[in-house]
């Protein structure tokens, strides 16, 4: 049975403080790596060849949240606390909604983003075989949802104990949109042909959407990643900048449904190493949650 004292003991190992090391160590590698590029390109590319989204490198930088995250866990909390750390990665349950939602609704989003863009029955599929389809899912799956091992896995349940889920997920937000801001300004990464502005207020949109859906799965990584990879699914339809404008439109009636829970910490997932791997987070359901 998980008690008061021992979901105390827990929140400890991993103090609020420790989200200033998080973020130094998530910033410095990621935006060291593509500050060498950009403004020593012609020797990063003699030694490493030329950073596209592919390049080994370029992963590093975008696993840099997650590598900061595991430092920190295993610092502050032992193997075996790192362990219950990445247990948090098999938690699934949650309510149908945000199943549809993340199987149909955002499919459904881009796919309108696409036809508001005008380029829904005219562009052609980007992939010419089942092989370089399957190697873009691939690559999709495991690049940007590890991210979510250090944003949702470790910061927003850090931000939830000062701030309402809604107030945690804005700041996480802003954060999540500023750290990819080097990438804008390489070319050979998919972010070099988009709006930087555009991207920056979708992100905030996306991180309110992503922390009502962690609350509600009582901190699932697992769901937060499924999200992720969602809304980067290469199968679906080029929809910038509409896709953005509609996510978040979705998240206004998100945050509507859920409004009790998104706006008090009470019932707000806070532990970022739970007691242990078969046990309920000790935050179970956000009081007031409808979805």
């Amino acid at each position: 049975m998980t008690t008061a004292s021992s979901v105390a003991q827990t929140d400890h190992r991993i103090p609020f403080s420790a989200l200033a090391p998080f973020g130094l160590m998530a910033f410095s590698l990621a935006w060291g790596i593509l500050a060498l590029f950009i403004f020593l390109p012609q020797q990063m590319h003699g030694v490493f060849g030329e950073l596209t989204g592919q390049h080994p490198l370029f992963f590093l930088a975008v696993y840099a949240p997650a590598i900061a995250a595991f430092i920190i866990v295993a610092y502050r909390a032992g193997a075996g606390g790192l362990r219950h750390y990445l247990a948090r990665f098999l938690l699934w349950r949650c309510a149908p909604f945000w199943y549809v939602f993340l199987i149909v609704g955002i499919p459904l989003l881009f796919v309108a983003g696409s036809a508001l863009k005008g380029n829904l029955l005219t562009a052609p599929f980007p992939f010419a075989s089942f092989s370089s389809l399957s190697a873009a899912l691939v690559l999709a799956a495991v690049k940007g949802p590890m991210e979510e091992f250090g944003w949702r896995g470790l910061a927003l349940p850090l931000l939830q104990r000062k701030f309402a889920p809604f107030f945690a997920g804005l700041i996480l937000g802003v954060i999540w949109g500023l750290w990819h801001l080097p990438a804008f300004f390489l070319s050979g990464t998919q972010q070099s042909d988009w709006s930087f502005a555009a991207f920056f207020v979708g992100c905030i949109g996306l991180s309110v959407i992503a922390t009502a859906l962690f609350n509600a799965s009582r901190g699932s990584i697992l769901l937060s990643a499924v999200f992720h990879f969602a809304v980067m699914n290469p199968v679906l339809p080029d929809a910038q900048p509409y896709d953005t404008y509609l996510l978040i439109m979705a998240a206004v009636p998100i945050v509507w449904l859920n409004r009790k829970a998104m706006f008090t910490r009470q019932g707000a997932v806070t532990v970022v190493v739970p007691p242990g791997r078969n046990r309920v987070m000790p935050s179970a359901l956000p009081a007031g949650a409808i979805v």
